[in-house]
């Protein structure tokens, strides 16, 4: 079978045993097999159906094991533990256009085999015919920049906090002072969706009419990432609210809706779909456990997603800034060659005008959005010096000034470094 009708994955796994044998056990597993041959299971279905192991790379060993597994304790079975990069491919006519099924094939019971006491999904490569047949994102980079009007520089955002208990009125009246502040992009925080005090029924109705007013007195659309993380149906009918109402963006929370009904959502609706990865980290953060950013992006991008959460540089969350700035670089590149199907990175967790000069020496690019909670609500002098400090921040890294240079001729950028970066 030709490469480019096969699907390519690597992973990382530790185990006691000889890292070639336990690789061929996760292409059977993952395949037309299981732990041995049975009846139907001849050589010519193994040879159209099977998944192949296409390269073995040994690192170094683990002193212990790094997770528990009580098929090798009862087996009585010692180290050394080793690991290794294991590289299989799957034919994709396995699979077919069925994202659920792709991700149950490069992940799936792998988790769970006796073999290993770690495995870890590193990568995910898919040849240009099979991306073409899933869902491209609407808005993209390009997209989001024309709804907002904002042609250069990245795109400063903000949440909604409190993050609960705020009416619909109460909220239209925030959404109101952070468009007159000059924010490009507001969002709903993830665990505010349909709440009683605020159901989205009364709720964008109220947020949308001061952003269209805001929008008629200045010509500046403000994007509002309403959060209609829900059931599939309730979904649909969110975003038709949203729409009628001239809205250009939601939300939801990935992990919670899933795949399918992701794909649902961006099957319906033409609006921007902001693509929020709270609970990724049950899924990453153990090093020899669960799914890299690369691979988990890959697949919620099948899905038709416009933005993703990549957290931000010197954050409040546990990611090393290496990590956020290579989820960042994943985001920036086309899946395959055939189209430029790249979605735009949303920075967030502790972010102010301070992490600017970290973000763009990282990343080099301002096609994202930075959002600040805090860093704008709470600037000292107000929302709107919120906005303007990163605004200055974002100004001084691109014509190489120091934000201390910069900050001598920028109020809001002085106050905010005096107050957010005190010790």
């Amino acid at each position: 079978m030709a490469p480019a009708e096969r699907i390519h994955a690597r992973y990382l796994i530790e185990t006691p045993l000889e890292p070639a044998a336990v690789a061929e056990v996760m292409a059977g597993e993952q395949s037309c097999g299981t732990f041995t041959r049975v009846e139907g299971e001849t050589d010519a279905l193994r040879e159209r159906a099977r998944a192949t192991v296409e390269a073995i790379t040994e690192v170094a060993p683990a002193e212990v094991p790094s997770l528990p597994n009580a098929l090798l304790e009862r087996k009585g079975t010692r180290g050394p533990w080793r690991r290794a990069h294991i590289d299989i491919s799957f034919p994709v006519a396995n699979i077919g256009a069925n994202l659920p099924t792709l991700a149950a094939t490069v992940s799936g019971n792998l988790y769970d085999l006796g073999e290993v006491t770690g495995l870890r999904l590193e990568s995910l490569r898919i040849p240009a015919a099979y991306r073409a047949q899933f869902e491209m994102p609407r808005a993209g980079i390009a997209g989001t920049r024309r709804a907002t009007g904002v042609a250069s520089g990245a795109l400063v955002g903000t949440i909604i906090k409190p993050n609960v208990g705020l009416s619909a009125a109460e909220t239209a009246e925030l959404v109101a002072r952070l468009c007159a502040a000059g924010v490009d992009f507001i969002k709903d925080d993830e665990v505010c969706a349909d709440p009683a005090h605020a159901p989205l029924a009364e709720r964008v109705p109220a947020v949308m009419a001061v952003v269209r007013a805001h929008q008629e007195r200045t010509g500046k659309h403000v994007m509002v990432a309403f959060n209609i993380t829900d059931e599939t149906d309730a979904m649909k009918r969110h975003a038709d609210l949203v729409e009628r109402e001239g809205g250009s963006c939601v939300m939801a929370s990935l992990n919670w809706c899933g795949h399918s009904g992701i794909q649902t959502l961006r099957r319906h609706t033409g609006l921007a779909l902001h693509g929020h990865r709270n609970g990724y980290g049950a899924l990453s953060r153990h090093p020899l456990l669960g799914i890299s950013f690369q691979a988990y992006q890959t697949l919620w991008r099948l899905a038709g997603v416009d933005h993703m959460h990549v957290h931000g540089l010197q954050g409040k969350f546990s990611q090393a800034d290496s990590e956020v700035i290579e989820s960042a670089r994943d985001c920036f590149k086309p899946l395959t060659d055939a189209a430029d199907d790249r979605v735009m990175p949303a920075f967030s967790s502790g972010q102010w005008a301070g992490t600017v000069p970290a973000t763009w020496a990282a990343i080099g690019s301002d096609d994202l959005l930075f959002m600040a909670g805090g860093g704008i609500l709470a600037h000292p002098d107000g929302a709107a010096a919120g906005v303007a400090s990163i605004r200055q921040a974002w100004s001084a890294v691109r014509a190489g000034t120091s934000l201390q240079e910069a900050a001598r001729h920028a109020p809001e950028l002085a106050h905010a470094l005096a107050f957010f970066g005190k010790p």
